[in-house]
């Protein structure tokens, strides 16, 4: 690791990229949340089941593998999807409350 002229400079640049990571973050899922909301009416619309057990499980074993190539922790990345998925289905469960 190199040397840091100044420490307190470095910080803020590095909290600066943080803070901007975090903000695309919040967007990235509020888009990935208007998608899964018009999954959720068409299930709605059509009766489907809220929730498609064979396709989260796909969807861990693809985003588990896709953290081991980013040397993110895939564990942490499949805990990431499972919070995503159980938030995803309450609105569609919701969503087919209300049809």
């Amino acid at each position: 690791m190199t040397a840091v002229e100044d420490p307190r400079a470095e910080l803020l640049r590095l909290r600066a990229s943080i803070d901007n990571i975090d903000a695309a973050l919040v967007f990235m899922l509020a888009e990935r949340f208007r998608c899964t909301q018009q999954v959720g009416q068409l299930k709605a619309t059509h009766r489907m089941p809220p929730s498609d057990p064979g396709r989260e499980e796909q969807q861990v074993a693809r985003l588990k593998a896709l953290a081991a190539e980013a040397h993110l922790d895939p564990e942490f990345a499949e805990k990431w999807f499972n919070f995503v998925v159980a938030e995803v289905i309450r609105h569609h469960t919701a969503a087919a409350e209300g049809q």
